[in-house]
């Protein structure tokens, strides 16, 4: 292999992935091409989420070949571990490699795959990252089945990071100018589990903390990627209040405010309330913070009065932003079989409503961050886009500061859902 080219589907953790595969290929002397006609091998990291991230896939399959019909193309991810029957039957594929089997990858594409495979974190790293804000892998997999996802069919059962792993990732990329990073998993809530000691995910952002809060505080960040309500405590209030790094700003895997709801599927350990309860006292420790999270409406049997509660709780929560989702069947799932699923036409509805809610939250966050004296903008291009500490876009005026460096600005206006800013003084 003389050259390649890579794309992503899906969520950071394949982000992550792609990476490290990636370098793995450059190191052993092949050429990354950002021109996929020009590629020999084509590697898609696949997502298989919802019935529609398989479709994406497939269109892309479809898309590369035509544009390059020597290439060989690779398929791997979580659509190639939980879709295969599907996807195999695609003529323009090459090779197929389950999600089980990615770190084979890591020796090239041809690479044979594994006979047995341990249940350990895979071999993953980075030492770089092809854009402004990096990713740090600390958790993988899911052992909680809840009805509607696919995930531990992918991904398989938890696995997690030891500690020391994740806290010399985070030193190379500080090294190499990263000074925003966002600590990802698949569920953040199981880190730890199978670590001695068994320590949570809370513990591993102390030791973090101790490693590089002197050093870093104020001139680089992280950023969570998703936590639970069930992990919103006093632990966490206590840890988020003595951390010098952690942005301002939090993303709740919500997906329903209703707890019949909740129930149905597979998430009665906790409660909706239990996020407004933090959230309340989050405001002593962070006067000022973004929160995002993920809606799943239309799931099996959701009555009106059901969505109607959901609504009823976001309109409490102190959105930012939101992801809404429409329900979608996936195979081997028990909400797949459920009676009473939900119109297509409703699913709709629901979503708009929704993410109308969620846009009006927006815009009045982003009024709010207006009457801020400051900004800590990450510089993401040399256009001058960015993003603040509480995860709003952000666009310089006129564009200014190295890509990745920490800029302080004054907000100026608002357009189309960026803030408009002036630099002030530079930070790192």
């Amino acid at each position: 292999m003389k050259t390649y080219y890579t794309a992503t589907l899906g969520c950071k953790i394949n982000q992550y992935e792609t990476r490290s595969v990636s370098e793995a290929w450059t190191a052993a002397g092949a050429k990354e091409t950002e021109d996929p006609s020009r590629a020999e091998v084509i590697l898609i990291n696949s997502c298989a989420v919802t019935a529609n991230a398989v479709a994406d896939l497939r269109r892309m399959v479809r898309k590369l070949k035509r544009e390059n019909p020597e290439a060989e193309i690779v398929i791997t991810g979580c659509a190639a571990q939980a879709a295969r029957d599907e996807i195999g039957e695609m003529p323009e594929i090459s090779r197929i490699v389950p999600h089980k089997d990615k770190a084979a990858l890591l020796q090239g594409p041809t690479a044979p795959l594994p006979e047995t495979r341990t249940n350990a974190f895979p071999p993953f790293s980075v030492s770089g990252y092809g854009r402004a804000r990096a990713v740090v892998k600390v958790q993988d997999g899911c052992s909680h089945r809840c009805t509607y996802c696919i995930v531990p069919l992918a991904r398989g059962r938890s696995v997690s990071r030891p500690e020391g792993e994740v806290l010399d990732e985070l030193a190379r990329l500080l090294d190499a100018g990263f000074r925003e990073m966002v600590l990802s998993g698949v569920n953040l809530r199981q880190f730890g589990r199978d670590l001695p000691n068994e320590p949570d995910f809370w513990d591993l952002l102390r030791r973090i903390e101790d490693r590089f809060g002197d050093e870093w505080g104020g001139r680089a960040r992280l950023r969570i990627s998703s936590l639970e309500p069930g992990q919103l405590g006093d632990k966490a209030l206590e840890t988020l209040s003595e951390s010098r790094l952690v942005c301002p700003q939090l993303h709740l895997s919500l997906q329903s405010g209703d707890p019949d709801v909740l129930r149905r599927m597979g998430r009665g350990h906790y409660r909706a309330e239990q996020a407004l309860e933090f959230l309340e006292r989050l405001k002593d420790v962070w006067p000022v913070f973004g929160l995002g999270a993920d809606v799943l409406t239309g799931f099996p049997g959701e009555s009106d009065e059901e969505f109607g509660r959901t609504v009823e709780f976001c309109r409490r929560l102190p959105l930012s932003y939101a992801h809404v989702f429409p329900y979608s069947p996936r195979p081997d799932t028990p909400a797949a079989v459920m009676k009473d699923q939900v119109a297509p036409a409703v699913k709709k509805a629901r979503a708009k409503k929704l993410r109308e809610l969620a846009g009006k939250k927006k815009s009045a966050f982003l009024k709010r961050l207006l009457e801020l004296p400051s900004l800590s903008v990450l510089v993401q291009d040399e256009e001058g886009k960015g993003v603040s500490e509480f995860y709003s876009s952000c666009r310089l005026e006129p564009p200014g500061g190295d890509i990745r460096s920490l800029v302080e600005c004054r907000p100026l206006r608002i357009e189309r859902g960026v803030i408009v800013c002036e630099e002030l003084k530079r930070r790192c």
